[in-house]
């Protein structure tokens, strides 16, 4: 009978994506421990805030799954540095699997280090994928499933949160697939906004009033120019385009179209872009008109043409019966046009955002590497 094995976790982030990641790590753990066949037993010994962290010397679990955010906050240790973390992780009595639930630049420019150390991460940060071309090449000459022979690396969620978008893309590469063209709506937001302001039924609101109400249902950033200017919808572009082969520099390598008015950008503030958006207001409803005279309608969308080597992000118009034009909500939908589906795209769509199903789409990462681990 095999024995009950022990895998040691590590969390980076305990922020939306971070309390939602903790609980389903707690049902997961519960779940594998009962497995009657090859038990496996999660041991969180480390989570961190930027200002805070939570770790014992000796590895010892940290109490209670359902305490941690409370002890959390109350923790008087700082974070160690990330060379010293890697250090901290590596001597622990088993496997370790980090798990950064930050967009944050520092921590993704360390995956080499951690996984050269046989450390594996499972992370929604776009920013180690979408960064420079010579970090990705890194990263996976690094990871057991790349080019090295250190710890696995998985990051479905930096793309459609958790939609199966870059596992599908993988395997239509990895089993022969030809890939023409990647295109959708990769952003939530983005597809808030354009539902709303050009609904397929007509009608919608003023540009500026469809931002003001995303921004306090909590759609956009805290200022919503961080995803007005493109750069969100580049950064999961890239991330695609590498993983069907083509070598994309950086995000802002290829034409991006901002939504910010040119005389905005300088503003100080979120809240001073919004008071001052309603002023350009009409250069959207005469996007919107146009598009409604050709009985189509506005979505801002990313695309990749693989034969051609091109990547843009943009407005588009799209006929009414087209299934970009139909999205309800904040959804997301990213289309595949390869050899073998031929003219009928092979089609992901859903929520493409929100806590839960990020979370999930880390989960379902470290179910993998659990998986990979021996």
């Amino acid at each position: 009978m095999p024995l009950p094995r022990q895998v040691f976790i590590a969390v980076i982030g305990a922020g939306g994506v971070g309390k939602c990641f903790l609980s389903q790590l707690h049902h997961l753990a519960s779940k594998l421990s009962q497995s009657p066949s090859c038990p496996t037993y999660l041991s969180l010994i480390w989570l961190s805030t930027s200002k805070k962290a939570l770790y014992h010397a000796d590895y010892k679990s940290l109490s209670g799954w359902e305490n941690e955010q409370s002890e959390l906050q109350a923790s008087t240790k700082e974070p160690l540095p990330l060379p010293q973390l890697a250090e901290y992780l590596v001597k622990a009595p088993g496997k370790v699997v980090l798990v950064d639930n930050t967009s944050n630049q520092d921590v993704a420019e360390l995956y080499p280090l951690f996984l050269k150390k046989g450390i594996s991460v499972v992370t929604p940060n776009k920013k180690a994928f979408s960064g420079s071309y010579q970090l990705w090449q890194d990263i996976f000459n690094s990871a057991s499933n790349g080019c090295g022979h250190g710890g696995y690396i998985f990051h479905e969620s930096s793309v459609g949160a958790g939609l199966p978008v870059i596992s599908t893309l993988k395997e239509l590469v990895e089993t022969g697939d030809e890939v023409l063209k990647i295109e959708g709506v990769f952003s939530g937001t983005m597809s808030f906004l354009f539902n709303s302001f050009q609904p397929v039924s007509g009608a919608g609101g003023k540009f500026s009033a469809e931002v003001k109400t995303a921004k306090e249902k909590g759609f956009t950033e805290p200022d919503p120019r961080d995803d007005l200017n493109g750069l969100d919808v580049a950064r999961k572009l890239t991330i695609l385009a590498r993983i069907a082969g083509l070598k994309v520099e950086s995000p802002i390598s290829f034409p991006v179209q901002s939504l910010i008015p040119k005389e905005l950008e300088s503003c100080s503030s979120g809240d001073d872009f919004l008071s001052r958006l309603p002023e350009f207001d009409s250069q959207m409803d005469e996007l919107k008109v146009s598009a409604e005279k050709e009985g189509k309608v506005v979505r801002f969308v990313g695309s990749v043409d693989v034969p051609k080597g091109e990547v843009k992000v943009g407005l588009e118009k799209f006929d009414k019966s087209h299934p970009i034009a139909a999205l309800k909500g904040s959804d997301n939908i990213i289309a595949f046009y390869t050899r073998r589906y031929g003219d009928n795209p092979l089609i992901v769509q859903g929520a493409g955002a929100g806590g839960e199903v990020t979370a999930m789409g880390v989960t379902g990462d470290l179910v993998k590497v659990l998986r990979l681990l021996h």
